[in-house]
């Protein structure tokens, strides 16, 4: 049975649809992530769960129980936020404990908890000092030991690393899964960057619009996308999606023909093809399409290609990925291929076709 599990839950605001029949299943003690550009409906998801936000219709089941009427502070759930929430006036110590105070939980119940905690997220010597004398990765671990103190079986978290520069996230990312995985917590994270969604998440469920456009394990949305809008918000640099023309038996990309063995299998109804830039391949004059490199992005261990179809300057560059040792320099012309074991094939609508099963 489903830990968390959301049953055809909509919200409105007046006639304005943000969520739409969502369903979804969490497990105990697992670490899931929700994805999504910004304004896709994945913060407003974490709050109806946290009770924060009403729903407009469904249910919201935890361990069975249907929660969707129950009070935020009934579900015995603890949240993090991105802005973390701790009251300047207040030391470490106290704004770890203000919610068991609230509670009243005993001195001496809180006080082993704290220490505990303390230990758990690095905070010790830290805790008389107030939320202006910390860095804002302490700060983070306040709030990450003001849930966890709790001892709440669920902790929601709202983007909580995107106030910390890139090492420093790189850091928590890790602190946190490690701490999830120590208290055997039920997570529920929500980001918008992909990076951190494939390194912690045991589950992804991607948003686009209110509406889920693929879940899975992070290796499942990588290899098996399900539509050109996975592709493209999956993967760093993203997907090449690439449109295609089929003319009798002949296969056309940027009004140059691709001599293929799929060609006949490709049926009216597939538009685009997906390919990963490092599956991208460089070969020799008539095999592929042609192209010309336009731009160079140096990443230490390897480097990404531009690559300007010579047809057609309107279609966006070709992206692809080598070691850095290629010696490709601007301006060069090159012939584009790939593997055909690592096509992803898409109808007009984005829509995945599986042709070469």
């Amino acid at each position: 049975m489903a830990y968390i599990k959301l049953k055809d839950i909509n919200k409105k605001y007046g006639k304005k649809i943000v969520i739409e029949n969502l369903n979804f299943e969490i497990k105990k003690g697992s670490f899931t992530v929700l994805l999504g550009p910004s304004g896709c409906g994945k913060s407003t998801t974490l709050r109806m769960i946290a009770g924060l936000e009403d729903i407009s219709s469904g249910e919201i089941l935890i361990d069975g129980k249907d929660v969707s009427k129950l009070s935020a502070s009934k579900r015995g759930i603890s949240m993090v936020f991105q802005s973390y929430a701790l009251f300047p006036h207040l030391s470490v110590k106290d704004n770890i404990l203000f919610g068991l105070k609230v509670r009243k939980v005993s001195k001496e119940e809180r006080e082993k908890r704290l220490e505990k905690v303390v230990k758990l997220v690095g905070l010790e010597g830290l805790l008389e000092n107030k939320p202006s004398q910390l860095s804002g990765g302490q700060k983070q671990r306040v709030a990450l030991a003001r849930a966890f103190v709790a001892k709440s079986k669920i902790c929601l978290m709202d983007e909580p690393l995107s106030n910390l520069d890139a090492k420093l996230r790189h850091e928590m990312r890790i602190e946190i899964k490690k701490l999830q995985q120590q208290l055997n917590m039920t997570v529920l994270y929500v980001t918008h960057d992909q990076t951190e969604a494939m390194s912690m998440a045991d589950h992804i469920i991607l948003l686009n619009n209110g509406k889920i456009e693929q879940e899975g394990t992070p290796k499942q949305l990588y290899e098996k996308v399900a539509t050109t809008f996975v592709g493209k918000f999956i993967g760093t640099p993203p997907m090449n999606i690439i449109e295609i023309k089929k003319e009798k038996e002949k296969i056309f990309i940027n009004n140059q023909e691709i001599k293929t063995t799929y060609s006949n299998r490709i049926t009216d109804e597939i538009t685009y093809i997906g390919i990963r830039p490092e599956d991208i391949t460089l070969g020799i004059k008539d095999s592929g399409f042609c192209g010309e490199i336009i731009y160079q992005d140096y990443h230490g261990s390897d480097t990404v290609l531009g690559i300007q179809s010579i047809d057609n300057d309107l279609q966006k560059p070709i992206l692809a990925r080598f070691s850095s040792e290629t010696n490709h320099k601007n301006g060069d012309r090159v012939w584009v291929n790939w593997s055909e074991s690592k096509i992803n094939f898409f109808d007009l609508h984005g829509e995945r076709r599986d042709i070469l099963s």
